[in-house]
């Protein structure tokens, strides 16, 4: 079997094509067998998130910070610049130190999709070496990016532009997460590769980011809380379309070890 690089090589030239239908059915079909243990899993986490935030703001603003108007006139306060550095920094290290998370789901969809078990040890798999820093730069870099470009712009007055930038960074970041967790490439590799493959079919890619993204969002619909079992489809989407591109392979410690090695020019 081709390694990633060499089936990005062939992507330069060749381009490539997907099977809408193909590639639905299996993110539908993947996300059936992880839904209601990713759901649980997200959860408790959530609520654990929930506390932690809630202890920081009021152990820094005081009990005034569940307040209701304490919370509108913080999204109305105009940040200095040096706060918007600040944020923008903060913003992209918390994206860097939360994407393993993001990833451990990817990789429950693989064991999944293989009819491996999976358990809440699963999520934590890229929480360690070499996975964890080469995810978090992934995740790190373009979040800089988009949050400093989308800070530069709302500042400026411009409002909805900002957010459409951040949307567009992570639609060209659609699969840089997944060619590091399974095609082994560096952060700076998987960045430009997924760069690559988006340009290359930008349509089709376009499709599914969309789908996937509105797909977690159905649990909005009737009670908010069901966004909690919905929202791992995404994960599924992002899975199906690498795989359709990819295939997957199994991991193993040459593998492992070669992570980083690859360069893609």
């Amino acid at each position: 079997m081709k390694s990633t690089l060499d089936q990005i090589e062939d992507i330069k030239k060749n381009g490539f094509s997907l099977d809408f239908a193909t590639v639905f059915n299996h993110a539908f079909e993947n996300y059936k067998k992880i839904a209601l243990y990713s759901g649980l899993i997200i959860l408790v986490f959530s609520i654990i998130a929930a506390v932690a935030f809630m202890g920081i703001m009021v152990a820094y603003y005081g009990a005034e910070a569940i307040s209701k108007d304490f919370i509108q006139n913080f999204e109305n306060q105009q940040f200095t610049t040096i706060q918007l550095v600040i944020q923008t920094v903060a913003v992209s290290i918390v994206a860097g130190i939360t994407a393993p998370f993001g990833a451990g789901f990817l990789k429950m969809a693989d064991s999944a999709d293989r009819d491996v078990e999976f358990n809440v040890s699963t999520i934590f798999t890229y929480y360690k070496s070499p996975y964890f820093g080469q995810i978090f730069v992934a995740a790190f870099i373009p979040a800089l990016f988009g949050t400093a470009i989308a800070n530069l712009i709302e500042s400026a007055g411009i409002i909805f532009v900002g957010n459409l930038v951040s949307f567009m960074v992570s639609y060209f970041m659609f699969l840089s997460i997944p060619l590091i967790v399974f095609g082994n490439l560096g952060a700076i590799d998987a960045i430009k590769s997924s760069l690559v493959i988006v340009t290359k079919n930008p349509l089709n890619i376009f499709a599914f980011f969309i789908i996937g993204f509105l797909g977690s969002m159905v649990g909005f619909i009737g009670c908010c809380v069901g966004i909690i079992f919905t929202v791992v489809f995404n994960s599924s989407m992002i899975y199906a379309t690498y795989f359709a591109i990819f295939g997957t392979q199994s991991e193993d410690e040459d593998s492992i070890d070669s992570i980083g090695k690859y360069n893609v020019d």
